[in-house]
């Protein structure tokens, strides 16, 4: 896993952007689909917000996804497999880099055809946790007509990112605004971010 690890880390300090197209094997980013599939048919998503935990709002002319928090306490298998690939690479991260992360939250989130979400910056003005973000796609057979390209805004450029099965998206919260473009159908992944203890 660290050839795949440090995929992600050295293209991340190319380009600021790190991109590791094979980070989710393919049985595992099926299995998460598929658990992320069944929570929505269960219901179990709910609209996802603007702002922090205190000053959190609804807003579909900005966001249109929704979300569902993954837990180490559901014990569900294919999430377990997932949070030890995360602890891994953490792992891995601070003994390398030094980055000092000592925590981090995901979830799953939807987007359904005719949503996005409008330029933005990961990181909230009253807590600096945020360390990086980390955003694995869930999307089979995804082609550029489906839309639903990560727009990143670097000071000079912009980068479109397609949110193809397995990939893995990694960059710093608190430096790079980006937007999910329109989507032309339902778009899958699980967004997250790698935290420290930085108040």
């Amino acid at each position: 896993m660290e050839n795949i690890f440090d995929q992600l880390i050295d293209s991340y300090l190319i380009n600021h952007v790190g991109i590791s197209d094979h980070f989710l094997s393919d049985s595992l980013a099926g299995s998460l689909k598929m658990n992320l599939k069944e929570h929505y048919s269960n219901e179990h998503f709910k609209k996802a917000g603007i702002g922090n935990e205190d000053l959190v709002s609804i807003d579909k002319l900005i966001r249109g996804d929704k979300i569902f928090w993954l837990d180490k306490s559901h014990h569900n298998q294919f999430e377990d497999a997932f949070f030890l690939l995360i602890d891994a690479f953490i792992l891995h991260l601070n003994s390398t880099c030094f980055t000092g992360i000592t925590g981090y939250e995901f979830h799953y989130a939807l987007y359904e055809a005719g949503t996005f979400y409008k330029r933005h910056l990961d990181q909230f003005n009253t807590n600096k946790d945020r360390a990086f973000t980390v955003i694995f796609y869930l999307n089979e057979n995804w082609i550029s007509a489906d839309g639903g390209q990560l727009c990143i805004h670097h000071e000079d450029a912009t980068q479109m990112i397609a949110p193809l099965n397995g990939r893995c998206i990694f960059f710093k919260s608190s430096e790079l605004e980006h937007e999910v473009l329109l989507t032309e159908k339902p778009r899958l992944s699980i967004t997250g971010w790698l935290k420290t203890n930085v108040a």
